[in-house]
């Protein structure tokens, strides 16, 4: 290796760490992921349904994987069976449908249990419907957004409102970022980052119900900061699970991202009160 080539790999190396994350890898399965979910949302709204499935079933496996790496094991058939029937029961038959069909997953988790014993039994069940809770209890409001008349927008302004608090984030944490939100749950987390992420996700907020749903630009503001304030909740909680698991990344799927569930962090946790929002304020022309 030359003494120049040796100059440059600990420059990328510095790069790479300040960063935290392969930047061309993350931006290229960022703009795939997000093209596929805009037009699943403006060809055919089921197309969109089957994304979202796909999407937390993906995410229920990698959950399930590191939660077995804590002896903790996640009845994931009936969860997964039971999840996806609430999703497809929300976009079809509303919020009583889901409820219904998340009552009757939590009786089937507790049967289907039963077969391996009394040996951690209420564990199994309980990161079991945690598990249901934390993806697919979640989901439901995002499809609830999509039977709007306007619902493709609608999932628009949440999505954007959440990645633009990522992405503010980021580049302020980065270029900014000195004192540390929480440094034992998510050490690169900063309060610069946290103002970059407000400013950046109220824009967006601001920009995407106005032009978008054609509602009052304070919706979107209280939007945005909903999205940052909430992203950055479900940003942090994960980040505890992986921490009291012992894992890094709750996967590999997706480069420069770590698993899906590193990118679904964000938004199941935006997801009802964005839907709550624009449920409220916006209205249906």
């Amino acid at each position: 290796m030359t003494s120049e080539s040796s100059e440059q790999a600990p420059a990328e190396a510095e790069k790479q760490s300040r960063a935290g994350r392969n930047l061309p890898a993350a931006i290229g399965v960022g703009v795939s992921l997000g093209a596929m979910v805009v037009a699943s949302l403006f060809l055919v709204k089921d197309v969109f349904v089957a994304v979202v499935v796909i999407a937390l079933g993906i995410g229920l496996w990698e959950l399930a994987r590191a939660f077995a790496k804590a002896d903790i094991h996640i009845p994931f058939l009936p969860i997964v069976t039971g999840g996806t029937i609430m999703l497809v029961g929300a976009f079809y038959g509303g919020m009583e449908t889901a409820a219904v069909a998340m009552a009757l997953t939590v009786i089937g988790t507790l049967v289907w249990r039963l077969a391996e014993g009394v040996d951690g039994f209420v564990r199994d069940v309980s990161a079991g419907i945690f598990s249901l809770s934390y993806l697919y209890l979640m989901g439901v409001f995002v499809l609830l957004m999509l039977i709007e008349e306007d619902g493709p927008w609608r999932i628009v302004a949440f999505i954007v409102a959440t990645i633009a608090s990522d992405t503010g984030g980021y580049i302020a944490g980065v270029l900014f970022g000195k004192h540390p939100m929480a440094p034992t749950i998510s050490p690169k987390k900063s309060w610069e980052g946290f103002a970059g992420s407000l400013i950046v996700g109220i824009a967006a907020g601001i920009g995407t119900v106005v032009y978008g749903l054609d509602g009052r630009w304070w919706v979107g503001a209280i939007l945005g900061v909903a999205g940052v304030v909430f992203a950055t909740l479900g940003d942090l909680s994960e980040s505890l699970i992986k921490r009291d698991l012992g894992i890094k990344d709750m996967g590999d799927l997706l480069p420069g991202h770590g698993g899906l569930m590193d990118r679904l962090d964000s938004l199941i946790a935006v997801a009802p009160i964005a839907w709550l929002i624009l449920h409220t304020l916006v209205d249906v022309s």
